[in-house]
């Protein structure tokens, strides 16, 4: 029986009365209809453009038989590792392997291999020798051309070559699935394939690259750190689809890989028209047993309204995958999806995001971009923003406004991330006053991610001033409204640019300012981001200078523990780092001390109530009830 899903068995591709599928689609996540998962948006467009799709989900990678569960397609397999680049969904930054997986059922880790994409690649062209194999995906996307892995602390070549695919599609892939497949559909061999925006493809003859920048070799820029941030910084100025060049970068005398210009963006209406197809907007049942998919809670009760990002972080890998061009969703569209939404059973009344990439973004950052693209070597926001920048709340209001007054909804949040120095620079402060009236339940998170100028230049970030500014309103616009809300400001350790120095000057600025960060991120070098380019090769590769780089394992430490001073578990590192530093004067008894000469012995409790006896619990009731202002154990102080 049919239940409105995919197909994932051979059984259920039999009820839909089809013998071959155009395509299997292999994933590394479980299948979960929902357009916030990439494999379900290529998987409903191509079938909404009359190819039939079969959905092989996490198979076996130890056994051969579990590519052919389907028989081989008519047209080609479709490969990708999922949402997250494999490694980076296996590995904290420590490189310690994490303990659940949030795109599998139940959560249960390792139900995917390490460099998912290149594994199950091998797999099928152990079984199926010359069927169209075509790789996308985050993980496809971001290795396209040769890359630094942090994981194995090497550069590697195209995913593309390791894969032994044909063809590549990177960035968001609708343009380009869909002519990919109208060619294979059309009986064009795979390997003539070679004229697609957004796709990546191999060729051993020179002559078949045309009107294209050289980037230097593979060997090159193995054996020359500068080589590769040359290298990347050509790739980083050519990522949009307005004025990107075509790139190649050749393996040997004799091997090349052809990265094409990106696809165009959407339009509003091929926007919508995506986020309209019939998506379940849930798991496949067969994972219910398990517990279903963690990943689906975050997402579900959210409204996509936007793509793109001209924010440009240097930590960021959206230039290289969705690109600087805002593409919006219409109002229409995004109520259309919240009706549905408040009609699902489990729905509370409360929508826990509307945003994007970054959710205040709904316009592109200036109105020359959809007709000239985006700046090549300049920034909208960094280091300040452009004469040209468009700074506009006024249509991301309207959308909530609708939202808030949708029967059945109780209250819209923005969970998505604010871009508080675009919100800052905008004059009008009305975006701000309802933001806090009605988008914030006590607490808003933001990203200042440093508070030093010298490393925020290094992340693309705006200076410090700016987000005092921005404290300074969010205080007096919540003081007027007499709400107690706080900001939780996210903090990253260890990003290229940043010494002891900095480091303590960052928990220096915590100390004043009274946060207490419960998480902070350690930089983590995922590829085709600028800050793993500084991090690899100790250079900036927008301007070819030095940058300081942390990488030895115990400073990493040393500048995480840093802005988590007051635990004290973290004590020793953080009296190590001062002093490496020469910054005795923060240790001691004065206010401006960050830490004791000593750490504090812990006295045990006496009046634990685990391992207390009945009387001695009935004691200490008593005793909290005489002397109420006073602990009921010294470990409480």
């Amino acid at each position: 029986m049919e239940t409105g899903f995919l197909p994932v068995t051979k059984e259920e591709l039999e009820e839909r009365g089809i013998g071959q599928p155009d395509f299997v689609y292999v994933i590394g996540d479980a299948y979960v209809d929902h357009p916030s998962f990439g494999h379900a948006i290529i998987a409903r467009l191509l079938e909404a453009h009359g190819y039939s799709v079969a959905i092989l989900s996490q198979p076996d990678w130890k056994d051969e038989e579990s590519i052919a569960v389907f028989g081989e397609p008519r047209l080609g397999f479709l490969v990708t590792a999922g949402n997250m680049d494999s490694m980076v969904n296996h590995y904290a930054v420590s490189k310690r392997r994490r303990e659940t997986d949030a795109y599998t059922p139940g959560g249960v880790m390792g139900k995917r291999p390490d460099y998912a994409t290149i594994v199950y690649c091998n797999l099928i062209r152990r079984k199926y020798k010359k069927t169209p194999l075509i790789i996308g995906g985050m993980e496809a996307s971001l290795r396209r051309l040769a890359h630094y892995d942090y994981w194995s602390n090497q550069v590697r070549r195209s995913i593309l070559l390791d894969a032994g695919a044909d063809l590549l599609s990177y960035g968001m892939g609708e343009r380009s699935i869909l002519a990919i497949a109208e060619a294979l559909n059309a009986g064009i061999a795979v390997s003539d394939i070679t004229y697609i925006d957004g796709t990546v493809w191999k060729t051993k003859r020179r002559e078949d690259i045309y009107d294209a920048l050289q980037l230097p070799s593979f060997d090159a820029i193995k054996k020359s750190r500068r080589a590769y941030a040359e290298s990347f910084s050509m790739q980083y100025r050519n990522t949009d689809p307005y004025s990107g060049k075509r790139l190649f970068e050749a393996y040997g005398a004799s091997l090349f890989i052809v990265q094409n210009p990106p696809a165009e963006p959407l339009s509003q209406s091929e926007l919508d028209d995506v986020y309209a197809l019939p998506f379940q907007r849930a798991y496949h049942p067969s994972y219910q047993a398990a517990g279903g998919v963690p990943a689906l809670e975050e997402v579900k009760f959210s409204l996509v309204s936007s793509r793109g990002c001209f924010g440009g972080c240097s930590f960021c890998a959206l230039t290289f995958h969705q690109g600087r061009i805002v593409q919006a969703r219409s109002h229409a569209s995004i109520v259309r999806e919240a009706e549905k939404m408040i009609k699902e059973p489990d729905f509370k009344g409360y929508i826990h995001d509307v945003g994007g990439p970054t959710a205040n973004f709904r316009l592109p950052s200036c109105e020359k971009q959809l007709s000239y693209g985006v700046c090549a070597d300049r920034q909208c926001l960094f280091p300040k923003p452009c004469k040209n920048l468009t700074i506009d709340h006024t249509d991301y209001l309207a959308l909530l406004r609708k939202l808030r007054a949708l029967p059945g909804v109780k209250k819209v949040f923005i969970r998505s991330g604010i871009r508080y120095d675009y919100l800052t620079y905008d004059k009008n402060p009305e975006f701000l006053e309802e933001l806090c009236r009605h988008h914030i339940s006590g607490q808003l998170k933001v990203a200042p991610e440093h508070i030093c100028d010298a490393v925020l230049e290094k992340m693309g970030k705006p200076s410090a001033a700016v987000y005092r500014k921005f404290v300074k309103d969010y205080e007096a616009v919540n003081a007027a409204l007499s709400k107690k809300q706080y900001l939780v400001p996210y903090l990253m350790s260890s990003h290229p640019g940043s010494t002891l120095k900095e480091a303590i000057a960052l928990a220096e600025f915590l100390r004043d300012f009274g946060y207490r960060p419960q998480q902070v991120q350690d930089f983590y070098p995922t590829p085709s981001t600028v800050s793993a380019c500084m991090y690899y090769t100790g250079l900036d590769p927008r301007t070819m200078q030095p940058v300081y780089t942390a990488v030895n394992p115990h400073e990493k430490a040393m500048q995480r523990a840093l802005i988590q001073y007051r635990d004290p578990k973290n004590y020793d590192l953080v009296k190590e780092a001062l002093l490496k530093a020469g910054r005795r004067d923060l240790i001691g008894y004065g206010k401006a001390c960050l830490i004791r000469p000593e750490r504090k012995k812990a006295a045990p409790c006496k009046t634990s109530h685990a391992q207390g006896d009945k009387k001695k619990r009935k004691k200490t009731i008593r005793n909290v009830h005489a002397k109420k202002k006073q602990p009921t154990g010294r470990n409480h102080a």
